[in-house]
């Protein structure tokens, strides 16, 4: 087996969306970045591979055996095991997992540069492994909260963050689906709509609202989604951290 040492991991966890587990350039000097002694190497195919990154159920069972506690942790001078932690790659992408000791790779991280160009060199030699995961049976799915790639393609962390979070406001508006608000929220986006969006019934001014926010992301988005969660303290404060954000750690000098 391959084996990497002295690995900078930066944990995103439970994200289901590889868009959201952020590439180096991305990472913030505030960012929990962890130090991994040891960690395992796996060269899987590109199936597998789009199964971990872009999803939370469970990993085939041989390849959790095959690294049942080979991965280890540098905390100070302690070095603590971790059950089921590896590198993977397709041989075009690299992604870090650990599943925390479950069976479903709950925190995810990307590597900086210089360690992705190793793990490139070190399998280029090698065959990836299927470990007998079946493709067919998967099958990715896509809502309003989590987002098809095509819906945050070229958008920075901040602005993919963001939208989320817009999307978390339209999803409590759509639950509600209070006509009067629903007509209020479509005519804060689009006001040109306004003389007949008096006509529309709820779901035509859903339809009308979310067809025109959910492509993109401009000054006009953040508008709303700022107007939106006003008075809502736990969306708030994503907002307030969101805005807050100094720079990335690619960018320090």
């Amino acid at each position: 087996m391959l084996y990497m040492h002295d690995v900078w991991v930066n944990w995103f966890e439970g994200e289901e969306n590889g868009y959201n587990v952020c590439y180096f350039h991305e990472w913030r000097k505030n960012d929990g970045i962890e130090l991994l002694d040891q960690v395992p190497l796996l060269y899987i195919t590109k199936e597998l591979f789009h199964y971990i990154e872009n999803d939370m159920h469970d990993l085939p069972r041989p390849l959790l055996d095959s690294i049942y506690k080979r991965a280890y942790v540098r905390k100070g001078q302690e070095r603590n095991v971790l059950d089921y932690a590896c590198i993977v790659s397709d041989g075009a992408d690299i992604l870090v997992f650990d599943t925390i000791g479950y069976e479903i790779p709950i925190r995810k991280s990307r590597l900086i540069p210089r360690q992705e160009q190793l793990v490139y060199d070190m399998i280029k030699n090698t065959k990836p492994q299927s470990y007998k995961f079946d493709s067919k049976a998967y099958q990715k799915e896509y809502h309003m909260l989590s987002m098809s790639p095509d819906l945050v393609f070229g958008l920075t962390r901040k602005e993919r963050q963001l939208k989320h979070l817009l999307m978390m406001g339209l999803d409590q508006l759509r639950t509600t689906n209070n006509l009067e608000e629903l007509r209020y929220w479509l005519t804060e986006w689009d006001p040109k709509k306004y003389p007949y969006i008096r006509f529309m019934d709820e779901d035509e001014v859903w339809g009308a609202l979310y067809t025109g926010v959910k492509k993109g992301w401009s000054n006009a988005h953040e508008d709303l989604c700022g107007k939106l969660i006003k008075g809502q303290p736990f969306l708030e404060k994503i907002w307030e951290v969101e805005n807050g954000q100094t720079e990335n750690i690619s960018k320090q000098k």
